[in-house]
């Protein structure tokens, strides 16, 4: 019987939501199970350095543990190496200080204030000061995708029809459409998040497990066992199917 093989969706700072789900991969598959998370470790939630030091330590002590980036990560890291706060592909042209983005929340977990007034380049003097070059280096070193039999870990998604070689990593990090809109079967399974829904969500030829943790929802956990799917929920497994 194949190993089972858990993944998250995205974070988002929720760090109670993330203690949690690593409890039930405990009870269910042992304190050494493999996970996979899809990226969007920070922003919007109340405590982003707790979450990437939860899974900066599980590395560190030899846990079978992936962790993909996510274009808020991408965000947070750029931001901390030339300040820039700005991306082409948000569509509503707000910055990653918006609350809307959540890098207030991600900047105040690290004891960093954006009080009306302060002058921009003390801010990023005090966050660069503030956030530990070994947060810096994870978020930097973060893999963009991850291949594991027939399926394709990755946080936003894939641009159809392209060979996974030839992706950008901002089709890897942000695209949305057509990759949501595309109905034919990938070469491989795609599993991501990026794209908040109310619930997880199978496809067929993709499954999105951005069950919106950096709005309120629960944070979800996916179990694939062979060619079969659960969530992890409090009473145990459910299958999600297509």
């Amino acid at each position: 019987m194949a190993q089972p093989l858990y993944v998250i969706g995205d974070i988002h700072g929720e760090i109670a939501m993330l203690d949690t789900a690593l409890e039930r991969i405990a009870a269910d598959g042992g304190a050494d199970a493999p996970l996979i998370s899809l990226g969007d470790l920070v922003d919007r939630g109340p405590d982003s350095r707790a979450v990437i030091d939860t899974l900066m330590q599980g590395q560190m002590a030899g846990r079978d543990w992936t962790v993909l980036k996510g274009n808020h990560d991408r965000m947070f890291h750029r931001y901390l190496e030339d300040g820039r706060i700005d991306d082409p592909r948000i569509v509503s042209k707000v910055d990653w200080l918006s609350p809307r983005l959540g890098g207030v929340a991600t900047l105040a977990a690290y004891g960093v204030s954006l009080e009306e007034g302060r002058d921009p380049a003390d801010i990023l003097q005090e966050a660069r000061a503030a956030v530990p070059a070994a947060h810096l280096a994870f978020l930097q070193s973060l893999p963009l995708y991850h291949q594991q039999d027939d399926r394709l870990f990755v946080h936003a998604g894939i641009s159809p029809g392209v060979p996974l070689a030839d992706q950008t990593e901002d089709d890897l990090l942000w695209i949305r459409d057509p990759f949501l809109t595309y109905t034919e079967p990938h070469p491989m399974l795609v599993i991501h998040g990026h794209t908040a829904l109310e619930a997880p969500a199978h496809y067929g030829n993709r499954i999105n497990l951005d069950s919106g943790a950096g709005y309120g929802r629960p944070l979800t956990v996916a179990v694939f066992e062979g060619d079969r799917v659960w969530t992890l929920d409090a009473d145990g497994r459910r299958p999600l199917t297509p």
